[in-house]
């Protein structure tokens, strides 16, 4: 299957709502990094979660955002949750709506995976300078 193959109109569309969510650059490195055997995957990947559901009407970018943070980490997706936490940014989640989706995981999905995130989630904010204003602490709330 190319792009070619795939649904042209959806995969048009959710190359570019990929492109708006996670960065243009970051896509262009994705799709030029695939190989012809992992072509197929980054295709249905863009064609239909990003093409299909990301576009559609129920829930706004933001909400989409925040649901992919808890379920990144229920899985201990480490790589995805990074890129989705900059993704939330983008579609305009607020550091204190990122640190309550995260303790939401706290409850669900146990404390080990959630203070993992919460690590992960703290150094892509800290990257994007969106903590800036809030002292990295001195290390006495760690057990």
């Amino acid at each position: 299957m190319s792009a070619a193959d795939a649904n042209p109109s959806l995969f048009d569309r959710g190359l570019a709502t990929r492109r708006e969510v996670l960065g243009r650059a970051h896509v262009e490195r994705s799709m030029a990094g695939v190989s012809g055997f992992s072509r197929p995957v980054q295709e249905l990947v863009t064609e239909f979660c990003w093409g299909a559901v990301w576009t559609r009407d129920g829930l706004d970018r933001r909400t989409r955002s925040l649901i992919n943070l808890g379920m990144l980490t229920a899985l201990g997706r480490d790589h995805e949750l990074a890129v989705h936490v900059r993704a939330a940014v983008t579609n305009g989640c607020t550091v204190a709506e990122i640190r309550e989706a995260l303790l939401q995981t706290t409850v669900y999905c146990g404390v080990p995976a959630a203070t993992h995130a919460f690590r992960i989630a703290e150094r892509v904010l800290r990257e994007l300078d969106e903590l800036a204003d809030e002292p990295a602490g001195d290390g006495t709330a760690e057990r």
